[in-house]
């Protein structure tokens, strides 16, 4: 019918390895991140509407109770180390949103979890990285949400439902991370990418079974094949 709203969809997003789409990047192939790049690039044109505002999960930020970003204006924390003296002068000034900071901590006590704010944090790179790409114009309100501390699949599957109306508001729900994260077996080319290859179709699998099914394959993630090796 017209007029109604759609329900936005959700994503998880790739951030890549600290600020490594803006600048040369020498710790492989110098083409690595240009895919995902470009990827980053048309995500914005796949929405069926213009969010009215972001509400970002970066794998960056972990806190006791999950935890918002309340600034009326949030800077950036650069929690990169060793790049280039540039890459600590990147901007992305998104204005925030503290309305729908207070909105999301409402809908988390309502849902039985308790949350925090907190107004001096900046946005971390999981955040402002692939945003410059994916949003170059920063011109969409924007709130980082944390982590649970212990990273108990169960709880944050709890978060997700009771986030779940913001969806129908318009706001544009974003995991920023990646399915594989092993740096060390990355670096030393042991099997890093069958077992990325390996976990993440087993992740793309699990994410399309039925809601129950899904739930409890996500909840026992770890026994997944290959998975403690890509984490």
């Amino acid at each position: 019918m017209a007029g109604i709203q759609p329900n936005m969809p959700t994503h998880f997003i790739p951030h890549g390895g600290g600020p490594c789409f803006f600048m040369d990047w020498n710790m492989g192939p110098a083409d690595t991140w240009e895919r995902m790049a470009g990827w980053l690039g048309q995500l914005m044109a796949t929405l069926p509407v213009r969010p009215r505002a972001l509400l970002v999960i970066s794998g960056h930020w972990e806190e006791p109770v999950p935890t918002v970003n309340s600034a009326e204006h949030p800077g950036l924390y650069y929690d990169y180390y060793g790049f280039p003296p540039h890459t600590y002068e990147l901007t992305w000034p998104a204005p925030g949103n503290p309305e729908l900071a207070y909105q999301v901590c409402s809908l988390l006590e309502n849902g039985g979890l308790r949350s925090a704010e907190n107004g001096n944090r900046g946005l971390d790179h999981g955040v402002f990285i692939p945003f410059k790409l994916v949003l170059p114009e920063a011109d969409i309100p924007v709130v980082q949400l944390s982590l649970i501390a212990g990273l108990d699949p169960a709880e944050h599957l709890r978060l997700g439902e009771a986030l779940a109306p913001l969806r129908k508001q318009g706001v544009w729900i974003v995991g920023s991370g990646m399915s594989y994260h092993n740096m060390a077996s990355l670096r030393g080319g042991d099997g890093a990418l069958a077992d990325s290859d390996q976990f993440d179709s087993w992740l793309s699998e699990a994410c399309e079974l039925p809601p129950e099914q899904r739930k409890q394959a996500l909840i026992h993630w770890a026994g997944a094949p290959a998975a403690l090796s890509a984490h």
